[in-house]
């Protein structure tokens, strides 16, 4: 194994000279994949001149695909004014460097398989390790979005039955709580108040959200608009649908809680509960046989 490390530490040692390289030298320029999902004001005009900083510079030699699918993410994560692809592409670039150096130096000092085991474990960890938590947190806020949904609708319901117009009924369901449904009608909002058409004002709240429910009904806030149909029967339809779907999500999760003990069951707690049970019984047939 002593005979290994040095040619395990090179190809180490490449690996992430590899992964570095391709961060920062990747000859794909990055194209807008995804403009049509900011709105008109965020979107910035590509300049030519080189006073654009490092880390945009660094993002614009990334493949398209990558770069698309992290400003999706951070769009979907409500960072869209804090958060930039060339922040994250840095980030991940001094997050990777990181987990090289310490991957390496743990495999060049290792003694044994098992610590060099972990440090290739490691180091695959920190490559990673940014689009999982960038990931995790869009996710967090769609899931919250298509849970808010239902009641938001209910409350929206209850406004229009009691006189108020459709935007009337948005504004006071989004003052009415707190969460990333509400900042998002709080936004739709201010887009149509500022001057923009409720159609495109809808089309923007679908570009920042990923929740099947939520384009479901504004399509068919957008169909009732355009052929005449009562919002409040289209509200109360919705409602009741949104209602009989979580209550099936939430009987879906509870049928999958079985299959996921399974695993924790049988690795952590079976083995620890035949040690309880078996060690003093083992202890006593060792003693009588000796």
């Amino acid at each position: 194994m002593t005979e290994l490390l040095p040619l395990i530490a090179i190809g180490a040692v490449a690996l992430g000279a590899a992964l570095l390289v391709f961060l920062v030298f990747a000859s794909l320029p990055q194209k807008a994949a995804v403009r049509e999902l900011l709105e008109p004001s965020q979107v910035q005009p590509r300049r030519t001149d080189d006073t654009r900083p490092f880390s945009q510079k660094l993002a614009d030699t990334l493949p398209n695909g990558y770069t698309g699918w992290v400003q999706r993410q951070i769009i979907y994560s409500g960072r869209t004014g804090d958060w930039s692809v060339g922040g994250f592409v840095l980030l991940k670039l001094f997050v990777t460097a990181f987990g090289v150096l310490v991957g390496v130096g743990a495999i060049v000092i290792a003694q044994n398989a098992l610590m060099i085991g972990a440090g290739v474990v490691m180091m695959l960890l920190f490559l990673v390790a940014p689009e999982v938590m960038l990931n995790s947190r869009a996710d967090d806020r769609q899931t919250a979005i298509q849970r808010a949904l239902p009641d938001t609708l209910d409350q929206m319901t209850i406004a229009v039955e009691a006189g108020l117009g459709f935007e009337g009924a948005m504004a006071r369901a989004a003052q009415n709580g707190s969460g990333p449904l509400n900042d998002e009608l709080v936004r739709t909002l201010q887009d149509m108040t500022i001057g923009r058409s409720r159609s495109d004002a809808y089309s923007a709240l679908l570009a920042r959200t990923n929740s099947e429910d939520l384009r479901r009904f504004v399509r068919a806030i957008q169909q009732a608009d355009r052929y005449g149909i009562s919002v409040a029967d289209v509200l109360r339809v919705q409602a009741r649908e949104m209602r009989v779907k979580r209550r099936a999500r939430a009987e879906e999760s509870a049928m999958k809680i079985p299959i996921k003990v399974v695993f924790p069951l049988v690795f952590a707690i079976l083995p620890v509960l035949f040690i309880v049970l078996l060690f003093p019984a083992v202890l006593g047939i060792v003693a009588a046989f000796s």
